[in-house]
């Protein structure tokens, strides 16, 4: 029993002597979302697209005309990615100088951008 006590003793002395613990904050962080943000622009309309933009809605400037010195005939399609997830605004401009816009689309939901001749539309 003598021997029992002393074994009981030796781990009270122990655990004092170990540091008081602290409760610790633990953060939990949603996981990123994972966005496929390819898209298609697709020329539904009567008439060729000359220029064509996109950026994000944050930007607040269009950027370079991502078609180059190629146009979008009727009919015609063509992919692009965009660089992050998020809000992106659409602009064309068809031969002749018309232009339709379509702002605050989700790359993340949409995957098409359809250019009719009443204007863009997201599906």
């Amino acid at each position: 029993m003598k021997h029992a006590s002393a074994i009981l003793l030796a781990g009270f002395v122990a655990m004092a002597a170990l540091p008081a613990c602290a409760p610790q904050t633990v953060y939990v962080t949603a996981p990123q979302q994972v966005c496929d943000s390819r898209f298609q622009i697709a020329n539904e309309s009567s008439r060729t697209v000359e220029r064509f933009y996109f950026s994000s809605s944050a930007d607040g400037q269009w950027g370079v005309d991502q078609l180059g010195t190629a146009v979008l005939p009727p009919s015609a399609r063509m992919n692009f990615r965009a660089a992050n997830a998020g809000n992106y605004d659409f602009r064309v401009i068809w031969v002749g100088g018309r232009e339709a816009q379509i702002r605050a689309v989700n790359i993340c939901v949409a995957s098409r951008i359809a250019v009719t001749d009443s204007g863009l539309y997201a599906r």
